[in-house]
Parts: C-alpha cells; structure tokens; sequence
C-alpha cells in the first residue's frame, strides 16, 4: 500500500518504518500504543525545521533584490498550513494516515492541521531515511514551485508585530502558553504575547505555533 505514496512522495524508503511513523497521528498512537512518542510529532519538529531552512536558503539565492522581512512573508505563505495541506492533497496523503477512531469519525483525513503536520512529517522522513538530497527533492518538487512574489495569502504577524515594536529602543516580545483544552483529536493551545512583561494578546490554535500568530494578530489590532 506504501508503495503508491512513496512513487508520489519521488523516494524509495530504505527503512520504510520512517514513513509509516510519520503517517501516525498521536490520537492512534495514544489508542494503539498508549505512547505520544511513537505518533509523528518528533519528525513533525524535525521536519518543520528542515522545511523553514530551505525554504528561507532558495528564496535567499533567488530573490537578492528582496529585503529580510519581505523574504520573511514569502517563507511563511509557502510553509503556512494551507500550503502545506494542498501539497498533502496532491499527493494523497489522507489516505495513508493513521488516525484513531475520534480522529477518523470527526473527519481528520481532510483537517488542514493534521495533513499539514504530516507533510512535515514525511520531509523529516525523507531527510533521516535519505539525507538532505532527498529531502530538498521532495521540497523542491513540492514547496519551491509556487513562490509568492507578488500577493501574499499568509500573513506572518509574529513578524509584523516584531517590526512594529522595534521602532522603539528596548522593547521585548515574549510569548506565554497559557493554557490547553480539548481531546486529543482537537486540541487547542492559548498562548498569550506580552510586551515588556504586559500582555498585549491572547490567541489560540491548533498548535503552539497557530496560537503564537493568532496572538500577534490580536495584539497587532489591539496597538
């Protein structure tokens, strides 16, 4: 069954373990195995990391006429997780992905979040089963060949708000988690941004990441 995702993911698993890790989403490694550890959030980590990195080095090569916080919201459109969830629909990756029975019965082989993290997932995968090479080849097929130059559908407001707040001379942005709630199948992170020690935002998600923009975004309209 793998083996149609691997011809649509372009890489022949030595070590095809990596891939079914990174198709198992923790609601059924919590119902399987009783263990977060064995879901895809660690290669989800890794992945992410691999996928910032090189995306931000092509759009460095490619785009020398762009300032920094330019290429900074080119990066974040590509990797955001509506980008990420048509290239997992590309490829079919719904299909393949391990699901618990809440996960399943509340439609998760079609939530942006979940096909999201999977791709970054299957990046990770790629990279550890096949090195670098095979990972910038499935970025490189995937990511790289719709690059915003000109109309950005996702807004980096972590980035936006940085910018903003640095007109002024010793001003320090941290960002709080506050708070978790919902299932496994759907949970949701509250996190709280604070300038200088006071909060100027709350927001939440479907991830730490989401709830850190959700909280810029807020204190962006708040300022």
């Amino acid at each position: 069954m793998l083996h149609e995702l691997e011809k649509a993911i372009g890489h022949s698993f030595r070590d095809i373990s990596l891939l079914e890790n990174a198709l198992a989403h923790s609601s059924y490694a919590n119902e399987r195995w009783h263990n977060s550890l064995r879901s895809n959030e660690r290669l989800e980590f890794l992945g992410d990391s691999i996928l910032g990195m090189m995306v931000a080095d092509h759009l460095y090569r490619n785009f020398p006429d762009r300032p920094e916080g330019e290429l900074t919201r080119m990066r974040a459109d590509m990797v955001c997780e509506q980008s990420l969830a048509l290239i997992a629909n590309r490829i079919g990756l719904g299909t393949y992905l391990l699901l618990g029975h809440g996960e399943e019965r509340f439609g998760g082989r079609s939530r942006n979040s979940i096909l999201a993290d999977a791709v970054e997932s299957v990046i990770a995968a790629c990279y550890l089963d096949g090195g670098y090479a095979a990972a910038l080849k499935f970025v490189s097929t995937f990511v790289l060949v719709d690059i915003p130059v000109v109309k950005f559908h996702n807004t980096d407001y972590k980035t936006a708000l940085q910018e903003k707040i640095q007109q002024k001379k010793n001003q320090t942005l941290s960002y709080h988690l506050v708070g978790e709630e919902g299932p496994d199948h759907d949970k949701r992170f509250r996190v709280e941004v604070c300038l200088n020690g006071v909060s100027i935002g709350t927001g939440s998600g479907t991830s730490k990441k989401r709830a850190e923009q959700d909280a810029a975004r807020a204190a962006l309209e708040g300022l």
